[in-house]
């Protein structure tokens, strides 16, 4: 019996870039319209919606799910173009606007709990 394995950018429809730009550390959550809305109905939206009721960054969701960033970044930012997550914009930012010393281990400790 052989398995059928799915090329992942055929989940994003072969798209690899949105209009939405996510950071690897932003942070993402489901919100209320996601668990009613008939939008969640693609695979990918329902385990997405499920592992975001607690907030997850763009990292980890990648790595929970073993798929690419590219991928899971452009599936998030669909997802928020139709308002079934939330975007929550770190403001841990220095002056030269790279991510602070904080964030970094906090995405680094997430990481490591998957």
């Amino acid at each position: 019996m052989s398995t059928l394995r799915v090329r992942p950018y055929t989940r994003t429809g072969g798209r690899t870039r949105s209009a939405t730009t996510l950071a690897i550390e932003t942070i993402v959550t489901t919100n209320e319209r996601a668990a009613r809305d008939a939008l969640t109905s693609t695979a990918e939206h329902r385990i997405i919606s499920d592992l975001c009721r607690n907030p997850h960054s763009v990292a980890e969701v990648a790595a929970t799910l073993r798929l690419p960033l590219g991928v899971v970044r452009v599936l998030l930012a669909d997802m928020s173009d139709m308002s079934l997550i939330n975007v929550h914009e770190d403001r841990a930012i220095d002056e030269k606007g790279r991510p602070s010393l904080e964030l970094m281990e906090r995405v680094l400790m997430g990481l490591r709990r998957i």
